[in-house]
């Protein structure tokens, strides 16, 4: 497996959650895609879940369009493959489907998938989106001794879900932490999945994060992301978090 530089993915849930709020369609969801994409962003997330608090489909929609005129460009959608997820994997046919374990009407996702329990349900709906050209990356938690289950179930890649890393941030935790999620990727790897990562990541804990977790493909950042860009601008912040994956890559 080749790994290369750390693409970010900008996670726009928190954009449409503010939209919502008001029936003036501001702030626009394909404007802060367009202004993060322009920044350097390479990639888009959007998590569509059943009850539409915030993305929508035509949302995904509409930013599915814009991704697809923009070469190089990736769009990742993020849910529970039982709810309503494989419902735009078969129409839109992302470039990556996140596979994630929320109940409907759950506040954020909060832990990942459980394996090889969740293993049989699974693997028919991965081998499906595969089928489709979509890659399938799945949520989990840093648990290197599922990432083999994980592999024969049929995923690409997997999201470590990065909640717990950012709680130790800083603390006398940090380094047993992130231990952790060197042993899950390190576990992943030599399995040919790919690595990707999530969750409450943000300027202050990423760079290490990414100096001590290897090969890790992608992150997929939003909450921080978008209140950093309520104080500084899209573009300004989205350089601001490649500057921090560009500080990991050189040590």
């Amino acid at each position: 497996m080749t790994l290369g530089r750390t693409a970010l993915s900008v996670n726009l849930n928190k954009v449409a959650l503010v939209r919502n709020t008001r029936h003036l369609g501001i702030p626009s969801v394909e404007r802060a895609a367009v202004l993060c994409l322009d920044a350097g962003a390479q990639g888009i997330t959007v998590h569509p879940r059943p009850d539409a608090r915030h993305i929508r489909s035509d949302d995904v929609h509409l930013l599915h369009a814009l991704v697809a005129a923009r070469p190089g460009v990736q769009l990742n959608i993020e849910g529970n493959p039982f709810h309503n997820l494989m419902e735009f994997v078969r129409e839109l046919r992302p470039h990556q489907a996140t596979f994630v374990p929320d109940s409907e009407g759950q506040f954020t996702s909060d832990h990942g998938w459980d394996f090889p329990a969740d293993a049989r349900r699974l693997a028919p709906l991965i081998a499906q989106a595969r089928a489709l050209g979509v890659r399938v990356s799945l949520f989990m938690d840093p648990r290197a001794d599922m990432m083999a289950a994980v592999r024969a179930a049929g995923a690409d890649r997997i999201e470590l879900y990065t909640e717990t890393y950012a709680r130790a941030w800083g603390t006398p935790e940090q380094a047993r932490v992130l231990h952790g999620f060197t042993q899950a990727a390190e576990a992943a790897h030599a399995l040919d999945l790919g690595v990707n990562a999530g969750h409450d990541l943000n300027r202050d804990n990423l760079t290490d994060f990414l100096r001590a977790v290897p090969g890790v493909a992608e992150v997929s950042i939003g909450h921080a992301l978008i209140a950093d860009a309520l104080e500084i601008g899209y573009a300004q912040t989205v350089r601001a978090y490649l500057a921090c994956i560009d500080r990991a890559v050189k040590g």
